[in-house]
């Protein structure tokens, strides 16, 4: 069933591909019972060599690191009782704008505020313009004073986070322990190119995509992670079953928590990249390099969709915007025939 699923799901994927918006793309479906299938298609790298793209291949994730990382490392530490969601970052990190501790808006901030991108901080900054020492990066991260504003999407609260995380437990985020499929950069595999990158001058294959996070030392609580498929759908299924995290962590992840986002997703609204087909329980992220995941609770299903489409450049249009909603209810429509 899964394997007919994935076949009928792939069709717009593989007209992308075709057509040439996107060098290639797999997608990966897998149930909460632990039924599986993947089905790819096109180049892992067009330039400078064309290199077809295998199961094996390890994708650039970006911001999907936020959730399959970052979200899943604060969340551990909170269930451990070694931070509290609704205290200040400083708890972690006292030194954030030392120098204005009576005043700065930042010291306020919670860890939820930060997971459910409800703080005041802008979406992003060119960080790695300001320097090439990672020590100094963060420094300057913690100490500048931030233009406020709406709360929105912000990469800057995920900095945060890693930096607390390295706090906390002492070490640089690619120490804690990750599953099969899951490694910060570079993999320890074939990797699937990204971008012919303007700053470092080359094609990026095998090291992070997203300037900052390369700025920070490749492993910053924003970006970084590199995954398989299966690594990939190993997660998915570890929360669709209750394997892969505590009752606590599942409620976090799937409760509003501002507006439409929990802490570290999104769920399920009008328009949402993982289409409309899905169910309310469903919730999802998406990473800038092409990458995807979303998870239906209710149906008991997942899908991962993993493309490389800033290769070899960002500035074109992929059709990535309307290529995910499309695969989402291609999955979800398929899967409901299925089972009728």
């Amino acid at each position: 069933m899964i394997a007919d699923l994935v076949e009928r799901a792939f069709e717009p994927a593989a007209a992308a591909v075709a057509d040439g918006r996107i060098p290639g793309a797999t997608l990966g479906i897998v149930s909460a019972d632990g039924r599986r299938a993947v089905k790819l298609m096109g180049h892992a790298a067009l330039v400078p060599e064309p290199e077809l793209l295998t199961e094996g291949h390890w994708f650039d994730l970006a911001s999907v690191s936020k959730v399959i990382a970052t979200t899943t490392m604060i969340l551990t530490l909170a269930d451990q009782g070694r931070i509290d969601l609704d205290r200040p970052l400083t708890d972690a990190i006292p030194d954030l704008r030392q120098y204005d501790v009576l005043n700065a808006a930042e010291r306020r901030l919670t860890f939820r505020d930060c997971l459910a991108h409800r703080s005041f901080l802008p979406a992003v900054e060119p960080i790695y313009t300001y320097g090439d020492d990672p020590a100094r990066l963060r420094a300057f991260v913690l100490q500048r004073e931030w233009k406020q504003g709406p709360s929105v999407y912000s990469d800057i609260n995920y900095i945060l986070l890693g930096i607390a995380i390295e706090r906390i437990t002492g070490a640089s985020l690619s120490v804690w322990p990750l599953a099969p499929g899951l490694s910060y950069g570079p993999p320890p595999g074939p990797a699937v190119a990204t971008e012919a990158c303007s700053w470092r001058g080359r094609v990026l294959k095998g090291e992070v995509h997203d300037e900052n996070c390369a700025a920070l030392g490749g492993d910053a609580g924003h970006a970084g992670l590199f995954g398989t498929v299966a690594g990939v759908l190993d997660f998915a299924r570890g929360l669709l079953d209750g394997s892969g995290a505590s009752p606590a962590m599942l409620a976090a992840i799937r409760e509003p928590a501002n507006g439409d986002r929990t802490c570290g997703w999104e769920r399920r609204f009008a328009g949402w990249p993982g289409g409309d087909a899905c169910s309310s329980q469903t919730i999802g992220h998406t990473g800038f390099t092409g990458t995807g995941l979303w998870i239906d609770f209710e149906r008991g299903l997942a899908w991962t969709l993993l493309t490389n489409r800033v290769h070899p450049t960002r500035h074109r249009d992929s059709g990535i915007f309307a290529l995910r909603p499309e695969i989402g209810d291609a999955v979800v429509n398929a899967w409901d025939a299925v089972k009728a």
